[in-house]
């Protein structure tokens, strides 16, 4: 029998055990369809960008480790990888540039210097590709971020030097919207932090803050651009404070009406990301997930299937969050082929989801509400078995794309005829 046979008569038997609970499969595939995941391009090359020949990442609270072969050296090869990955996937995909991945040609363009033409070659590629994009500004690996400080720095000059920055990514991101006819998310988010216990934490969240409404004063169309804020814990160099927390840009964003980013590195190892989400929700039209995989600290491993990634998938579909939720990546490992990390890192986002919306939440939310904790508890082990990759497979067959472990055949071939050959 032929594989798409095998699969196809696999999502019937568990189409058939789905509907024995209350389960449509196919409405189920009909919602991922629709699930967009916001590509970070900086996996292709390990956060170097192209500022500059041979740039790569440097400070800013956080590293990339391993040196496989077939990095990305400049846009094309980036490009080149991207279009790869996106062939190996199902449903939709965006991408998030970082604003040192401009077009800049040979000419060294200063952070505080960048305009929307820099990146109109993104813009015309996502327009070929049928996509949108996001946009962050970069706020490190820079001399005036050496010191550990931006948007809260005390240094007036390096201050205000950030604050232009961020000014003109809004500007460029408000473009790409517009020119894509989708919103572009542009997410800040800062390094700033000490190593030690400092003395002085009001007056940088003060001039954090103030850094901030500076920032907002330009008024862009909502159908343009969303602005978002994301906190962290610690970072390599900031281990004892990092200026915007967890309660900080919480409560700008609520105050000011921005997206708040969750980041699930960006936590301490025992906290939920997916127990914060329905609390969120009630104060903050629309979150921004960046799903990453911490091992012991924010160290950006690539994503998998696990239990913290299904909390998060399962919350916003049982909060029936969807409309507000806007889901990106955020890792970056050296240590294996870059392209299969995407890959299985996008998949594995994706097969949260459709385990999450394989769920009868009715008959589960309504065992609850009776006492039924046993039944509760029965059913969402049960699950647990289900067949559910074989109605991801089937997802994947009828999108053409390859099934299963066929893409490691792919991931391999393109090893050996491309990344092979940079060297």
């Amino acid at each position: 029998m032929r594989k798409d046979e095998i699969t196809r008569n696999a999502y019937e038997l568990a189409k058939e055990q789905y509907s024995e609970i209350g389960v449509d499969t196919d409405k189920a595939l009909s919602i991922l369809d629709n699930i967009a995941i916001s590509m970070h391009c900086w996996q292709a090359d390990d956060v170097g960008g192209f500022e500059k020949p041979d740039s790569a990442l440097d400070g800013g609270g956080i590293q990339v480790t391993g040196n496989f072969p077939g990095k990305a050296r400049n846009m094309d090869e980036l490009r080149q990888d991207i279009d790869r990955v996106m062939s190996l996937l199902p449903g939709k995909q965006r991408l998030n540039l970082h604003a040192i991945y401009g077009d800049f040609g040979s000419k060294f363009i200063d952070r505080d210097q960048v305009e929307p033409k820099h990146f109109q070659s993104w813009i015309d590629w996502a327009k070929s590709h049928k996509t949108g994009l996001d946009f962050n500004p970069t706020c490190f690996s820079h001399p005036y971020a050496d010191d550990g400080f931006t948007l809260s720095s005390k240094n007036e000059e390096h201050r205000k030097y950030w604050i232009e920055h961020v000014k003109r990514c809004r500007a460029i991101a408000a473009e790409m919207g517009k020119q894509l006819g989708t919103p572009t998310i542009n997410n800040i988010w800062i390094p700033d932090g000490y190593k030690d216990v400092p003395v002085d934490r009001f007056t940088h969240r003060k001039l954090l803050k103030d850094s901030l409404d500076d920032i907002y004063s330009d008024v862009f169309p909502e159908e343009y651009l969303k602005d978002s804020v994301e906190s962290k814990l610690f970072g390599i160099g900031s281990e004892a404070m990092v200026v915007g927390s967890h309660e900080f840009y919480m409560g700008y964003a609520i105050q000011n009406n921005k997206l708040l980013c969750l980041d699930n590195g960006h936590f301490h190892p025992t906290e939920q990301v997916g127990d914060k989400i329905s609390s969120i929700l009630q104060y903050i039209d629309e979150v921004l997930l960046h799903i990453t995989r911490g091992v012991r600290w924010d160290s950006d491993h690539v994503v998998i299937f696990n239990d913290e990634i299904q909390l998060i998938a399962q919350e916003v579909v049982r909060c029936g969050a969807l409309k507000r939720i806007h889901v990106g990546l955020d890792f970056f490992d050296a240590t294996l082929n870059r392209i299969g990390a995407y890959v299985a890192g996008v998949r594995a986002t994706q097969q949260a989801f459709l385990f999450a919306l394989l769920e009868p939440v009715s008959r589960l939310k309504e065992y609850e509400e009776n006492g039924q904790f046993f039944e509760r508890l029965a059913l969402l082990e049960i699950l647990k078995t289900k067949p559910f990759g074989s109605v991801y497979n089937y997802w994947c067959l009828i999108n053409d794309i390859p099934v299963a472990e066929d893409y490691i055949k792919e991931v391999q071939k393109y090893e050996r005829e491309v990344l092979a050959a940079r060297g």
